[in-house]
């Protein structure tokens, strides 16, 4: 696909994005959106395109850190809920609680006895977030095959810009493909319910990846337009006693 043909299905989408977004403020709507894949599968760049024109205060974006000695010790499921939306809002995961059934699993921060017990559990918290709170919660799975993973991953290594998403972690899990396999199989197998599904996004092709998904989330969710009030500018004041003073400013230089 090229940039062209992206960037102009992605304004029609950014346009309805928006009018979601109108909605869910409108009728005080509570989305959760989780994104998990397999590092260098594209969930950045997805988040990035969902949020581009819409209101960071509507659409907040939550990446966790690793967890702190003191959250070690709490509840596991317990650092998620402060995020969780109130109404009128959109929480997008770049990464979530599923953490635990997928890195946390394959480099050995939880036991098996924990995994099992987050998979066992997972579906009856997601149950409650949808039957419980009326949340609207969708999660996707970015699939990215071997090789374009292997080939975004050498990009971070050799781009200035993107060295900084790389973590000695990320090396770690590059090496264990076939471990991460393992646990997305038994992940989907255990928390794929009729109340919170997931979907999965081929992601090979970055530009695809973000239109599709962004396309399936606008007609997974049921909206209307908003009808928004007539806005005419005002007239601007008159200046009466005001005077440019003249300040010593410091201006930024204009290289460009």
């Amino acid at each position: 696909m090229s940039s062209k043909e992206y960037y102009k299905e992605l304004e029609k989408l950014e346009a309805e994005l928006v009018h979601l977004q109108s909605w869910v403020v409108e009728k005080g709507l509570k989305v959760v959106i989780v994104f998990e894949g397999r590092d260098g599968a594209g969930k950045g760049g997805t988040i990035k395109a969902i949020t581009g024109r819409v209101s960071p205060r509507i659409f907040r974006v939550v990446a966790l850190p690793a967890p702190t000695e003191r959250e070690k010790t709490q509840m596991y499921l317990q650092r998620y809920l402060p995020h969780l939306p109130a109404a009128g809002e959109v929480v997008i995961f770049d990464r979530s609680w599923y953490n635990r059934a997928g890195v946390e699993r394959v480099m050995g921060f939880a036991s098996d006895e924990q995994v099992q017990g987050f998979l066992r559990l997972a579906p009856l918290f997601e149950k409650l977030m949808v039957d419980g709170n009326q949340i609207i919660l969708r999660k996707y799975w970015l699939e990215v095959d071997m090789d374009e993973q292997t080939r975004r991953i050498e990009q971070r290594i050799t781009d200035p810009r993107k060295q900084w998403k790389l973590s000695p972690m990320d090396l770690k899990s590059y090496s264990r493909w076939y471990d991460y396999s393992r646990a997305r199989d038994d992940m989907f197998s255990a928390t794929d319910t009729d109340w919170a599904p997931w979907f999965v996004a081929r992601s090979d092709d970055k530009k695809r990846v973000r239109l599709n998904i962004i396309k399936h989330l606008l007609g997974s969710i049921p909206y209307e337009v908003v009808k928004q009030p007539k806005i005419s500018l005002p007239k601007r004041q008159k200046p009466g006693d005001y005077e440019d003073p003249g300040l010593p400013l410091k201006y930024v230089p204009e290289a460009y």
